[in-house]
């Protein structure tokens, strides 16, 4: 089953995931399941190590305390 994920993200990184997913075919929700399958596995995939950056990326969102009626408000003031 597919359910709907939403994601916030610096506006230069969704440009630069657009490009990339134009280059290469590939829609950017399923680069994001991609990755998403990769660091769930138990074992690492030959080849598929993760690069340094991304490795920086676990964790980041720890302790994080913004709430989803938070980023509600914000796109509401966003858009009017």
């Amino acid at each position: 089953m597919k359910r709907k994920l939403t994601l916030r993200l610096d506006e230069h990184l969704i440009e630069r995931a657009k490009r990339h997913s134009s280059r290469t075919g590939k829609p950017v929700s399923q680069l994001v399941a991609d990755y998403f399958a990769m660091i769930s596995l138990e074992e690492p995939i030959a080849g598929t190590e993760l690069t340094p950056r991304v490795r920086s990326m676990i964790g980041a969102l720890r302790g994080a305390t913004t709430t989803e009626d938070d980023y509600r408000r914000y796109l509401e003031s966003k858009h009017r």
